[in-house]
Parts: C-alpha cells; structure tokens; sequence
C-alpha cells in the first residue's frame, strides 16, 4: 500500500491480510492506549506534494504473466515539481523518473488536480488520464511517443476527483461545481499515426449538488459513488447517471469512498441457482463462518469524512 502526504514524500507499505489483525483498530481522532503499530516500509519516493492531486498507480506486468500474480514493480504519476500542468512517471523499485509529460504551450488548465495511470487493455499502452483546476480533462498515451487523444471542459470550477470503469472504456470527473462528465477513453490507432483529439464528453448530468469527489466506480460498472462537502454520499447507476440513493450520517463533509470488490461477477440468470446452493452451505455453517461467509459477500462501501470516522453501507 502506499500513503501520500504533505512532507513531499511518497512511502510505500507492505501490508498482507495476515498482518491487518495486529493493526490498530482505534479511529484516528482518537489516542491509542499504545503507539499504534507501523507496516513494513519498503520505499520512500521524494514527490510534489505542494498541490491537492494525489497520486495514481499502476502495476508493471509481463506480458506472459496471470493478473493474479504479484507484481515486483510499480509505477507512481504525480504532477511535476516545476511545471504545475505536467505530469511525472515515477518507477519503483529504482525510484526513477522515467517519463515526464508535457502539457500544450497553448492549453492553459492550472494545477492537475486528480491522476489515473493504466496500460490499455487493448493496445497495452501506457495511459494517463489527468483533471485540471480549469474544469479541463485530458487522455494521453505512450505509443512511440505521448500523444494526447482527448481534452475537454465539461465544468466549470476544479475537477475534484475522477475514476475509469474496470474495462477502461470510459472514465468519470466530479468537481467542485454541480457537474458529473463521463468520458470516453479513445483507443490509439495504429494505422493513423496522426491522433486526433476528441473534445465532447458521452455525458454530463448536472446534479445541482455542488463539491462531490472521491469518485468511485464499483468492479461489476453498475453503480458509481460520490463524497459530498454536504455530509452525503450518493450512489449513482453507470449506464443512466440517474441518482440512486442518497446516504446520510455523517454530520461534517465527506471526502473519500471505496467499494468492496464483488467476486466474481455473474448473470442474473445463475442468480438462483447461486441462492439455493448458498442456503445449502449456510445449514452446514457455524455462526462464525456464516458471519464471515456474510462479511465477503455484502456489498460494502466504506465512507470516510472530516469528523474522524469511517462508515460502513450495504448497498445494491
């Protein structure tokens, strides 16, 4: 795991599941009886940190290897030290800066304000997805070289936070305006070595809810998620952007949320033939392995806000 902070440091953790019950369990806001307990460091990556964009990452994979296996190397986006409007690839273990990708002479978008980093399921290449303090919004990719393939201005104030689907076929941007965009993400033609940038957006729903970040689209791209500066969470459908629910509890503004990943995503047709042999390992379980069995398989979605504590909803 890695933590990003304001010390213009970037530290990466070893945390394996077997660890996490020796851990501290009690909230940040609050003094632990003893000091809390550290993972084990493995890298300290010196990074800009004098801006609001956190960093993204992206596992380095051969291409004989299975999805499953662990990856040895990393590699870390953050925008440049420098230039405000640019962005570095940083690659670990070595902890070299192997690319640096400069904004247009004439593309005026302010601080980057949120990163995605991925290789593209299709043409494997190196992408980079960034959202500026203009409400701009940028695709590039490495082929021979980095080549933007799409820019638009779908809002009006900074992009807050933005998140691509699994499949990486679109991406969504929240900001501190009442704006939701989704955006395609282009795939390079290799024929036409001349890139053409896209400039409209699939969608944009104007929600009349300003300041929603932390954005987060579920594993199985049926519903998405937002953090509000309001204290709510809303949950919304991918396809239709419609808002689903509205999740309040928390009684200062909300700024992060993450969904338990659903195992492996099914057909509604198995869905009863799944129920059926579920109940009949339920009438063989002990109570601890029902809970532990219900635990896995509710789906989760945690929120974290500025009063300290985080929130558990099982949604959809």
């Amino acid at each position: 795991c890695c933590r990003h902070g304001k010390d213009n440091k970037l530290i990466v953790w070893k945390l394996s599941e077997e660890d996490e019950a020796s851990m501290s369990t009690v909230l940040p806001v609050d003094t632990p009886p003893e000091p809390r307990k550290q993972p084990w460091l493995l890298h300290i990556l010196e990074v800009n940190t004098m801006n609001f964009c956190s960093f993204a990452q992206t596992e380095v994979r051969p291409p004989s290897s299975f999805e499953n296996e662990p990856s040895e190397e990393l590699l870390i986006a953050v925008p440049n030290t420098m230039s405000s409007e640019t962005v570095d690839i940083f690659h670990l273990p070595s902890s070299k800066r192997i690319h640096t990708i400069p904004a247009s002479p004439t593309f005026k978008g302010g601080m980057i304000m949120a990163l995605s980093l991925f290789f593209h399921p299709l043409t494997h290449h190196l992408t980079v997805i960034a959202g500026y303090e203009s409400g701009h919004t940028s695709v590039a990719c490495l082929a021979t070289s980095w080549t933007t393939l799409y820019v638009s201005n779908p809002h009006s104030q900074p992009i807050l936070s933005l998140d691509v689907d699994p499949g990486k076929g679109f991406y969504f941007t929240s900001s501190a305006d009442a704006v939701i965009a989704k955006h395609p993400v282009p795939v390079f033609d290799e024929k036409d070595r001349e890139a053409k940038e896209e400039s409209m957006p699939l969608k944009i729903v104007k929600t009349k809810h300003s300041g929603q970040q932390g954005l987060r689209v579920r594993n199985d791209t049926k519903v998405f998620a937002t953090a509000g500066w309001d204290g709510r969470v809303r949950v919304y459908g991918v396809k239709g952007m419609k808002e689903l629910a509205v999740l309040k509890w928390h009684k200062e503004g909300c700024y992060a949320v993450a969904f338990a990943d659903l195992d492996g995503v099914e057909e509604e047709d198995g869905e009863e033939d799944k129920g059926k042999e579920l109940v009949g390992r339920m009438g063989v379980m002990t109570v601890r392995e029902e809970r532990e069995q219900k635990a896995k398989t509710t789906h989760w979605l945690a929120v974290g806000s500025k009063d300290g504590k985080v929130s558990l909803w099982d949604i959809y």
